[in-house]
């Protein structure tokens, strides 16, 4: 029987006659479209991906399916910043929390001890760490054209 006006127009399937009412499932009564969430855990290791990286010589910096590795040191940063700088604070403008962000990050860099880093700064650990360019003087050139 077609809705009359005023009356919403169901997608349900009609009911079985009451001899079949016994053989059908709640499940079967109403009809429901949902959305499915992608999925994200195959997003960033598909194979166009990991071709796209090859092609252009880049190493992916995203662990496999599945392990705990994926944005570790991102999300250990953020955790830092939020508990250090973040919480419990509120800064009347944006500049004053721009300006927060600039010292927090050069204290980050330049004073704060990291454990992972034999509790160096990690400026002062690339600074141990990094090769020392080779620099020649202007005798070392003379001795080498002689």
């Amino acid at each position: 029987m077609p809705p009359t006006d005023g009356q919403a127009n169901a997608s349900a399937p009609a009911l079985p006659d009451q001899t079949d009412a016994a053989s059908v499932f709640p499940s079967q009564l109403l009809t429901v479209e949902a959305l499915q969430r992608p999925p994200e855990s195959a997003q960033y290791t598909s194979i166009d991906y990991t071709q796209t990286l090859a092609d252009h010589g880049v190493l992916a910096s995203v662990g496999s399916v599945g392990d705990a590795y994926d944005n570790a040191l991102a999300e250990s940063f953020v955790d830092s910043f939020k508990s250090e700088l973040i919480a419990d604070r509120v800064w009347r403008t944006r500049s004053q929390l721009e300006l927060a962000i600039v010292e927090y990050l050069g204290w980050f860099n330049h004073d704060r001890l990291h454990q992972a880093l034999g509790d160096l700064p990690p400026a002062e650990y690339e600074t141990l760490r990094s090769p020392r360019p080779e620099t020649t003087t202007y005798t070392d050139r003379l001795t080498e054209t002689t």
